[in-house]
């Protein structure tokens, strides 16, 4: 890998960029299915379930695509494995994927007509990509010992 070591801040830029790409869908996403949720109507129920299904294959690209340029920044410096704050960001990356998961589930559950009889869940669900995206830049930009 050390012969792509020259395009490492190039790779550096389109790993944030498509981060920020699926951050946005992470973002947005649990919005549609509150308002899915509240939808009286079977005509905008099902525009929701288009408009969900369209936007979870553009986060999931951007989540594709983050992984690819992550892993090519870890393979050109791979001794980021051996730093605490890395760690931590990989653990919450898991966690994250889990989220990404869980928004499919919704997906699928909001598709069979199985909303929730209130939306308060997904109000409280659609709060939690913030967490991870804070502590996620913070441990990158300040890189705790």
């Amino acid at each position: 890998m050390s012969s792509l070591a020259p395009y490492y801040l190039i790779f550096k830029a389109l790993h944030i960029a498509f981060m920020v790409t699926w951050f946005a869908g992470l973002f947005y996403l649990p919005r549609l299915f509150i308002y899915h949720a509240e939808a009286a109507d079977t005509v905008g129920r099902a525009r929701f379930c288009v408009m969900e299904k369209r936007l979870f294959v553009m986060m999931t690209l951007g989540a594709v695509l983050t992984a690819v340029f992550g892993l090519l920044l870890l393979g050109i410096n791979h001794s980021l494995l051996g730093q605490g704050w890395f760690q931590i960001k990989l653990a919450l990356l898991a966690g994250l994927v889990v989220y990404h998961l869980r928004c499919y589930h919704w997906i699928r559950r909001l598709r069979a007509a199985e909303a929730p009889s209130a939306s308060r869940w997904l109000r409280l669900f659609n709060e939690i990509p913030v967490f991870f995206l804070l502590v996620i830049v913070l441990l990158a930009i300040l890189k705790p010992a």
